[in-house]
């Protein structure tokens, strides 16, 4: 097997944002060659996957500013500093949907996006839901649904929803055994 690393050589910080910081990196190749690597620093995220104990999910709607369009997809967001995924999990859900969850699951490490960004999202399954008040961020409006699985997975198929964290998750979870349809 062959030696594929790259061997870091220099950083410049092309911006930093709120949110994101986008980096030009100088690498060494396995050739001896070098490279410039471009690429955004992400905090890490979190998707919680709401099962109710008949079975069906909870998800989202929510305009994406990016794609200009309503999206559908399940509670998740970014990892604070210092916040465990867990703890992230937690708050995330009941920011956005006003539900809580007596059991917790994580169930995968998804990277989304390989070639330009270090974002990792890590994917939860949330079971014992209970309702209370849900506390959105401020400029934050997300209405939810209440889905059968096979109606997810309709949605999925008819290209309503091709959020990927989204559909990965939905995916892998019914895989596993997470959910039923």
């Amino acid at each position: 097997m062959s030696d594929l690393k790259e061997h870091h050589l220099s950083t410049e910080h092309v911006f930093d944002g709120k949110l994101l910081h986008v980096r030009r990196d100088t690498v060494r190749l396995p050739d001896n060659g070098t490279a410039t690597r471009e690429f955004i620093v992400h905090p890490g995220a979190v998707m919680v996957i709401p099962v109710f104990d008949d079975g069906r999910l909870l998800i989202e709607r929510q305009f994406r500013y990016p794609l200009a369009r309503v999206m559908l997809e399940f509670p998740a967001g970014k990892l604070d500093p210092n916040e465990t995924p867990l703890a992230a999990a937690q708050r995330e859900l009941v920011e956005e949907t006003g539900y809580t969850a007596a059991s917790w699951l994580h169930f995968h490490t998804h990277h989304p996006l390989i070639a330009y960004s270090t974002e990792r999202i890590e994917f939860f399954v949330a079971r014992g839901l209970s309702a209370g008040e849900r506390k959105l961020d401020e400029g934050e409006f997300i209405d939810t649904e209440i889905v059968s699985v096979h109606s997810l997975l309709q949605k999925i198929a008819a290209g309503e929803v091709t959020d990927g964290k989204t559909v990965a998750g939905a995916l892998l979870a019914l895989h596993l055994g997470h959910i039923a349809q």
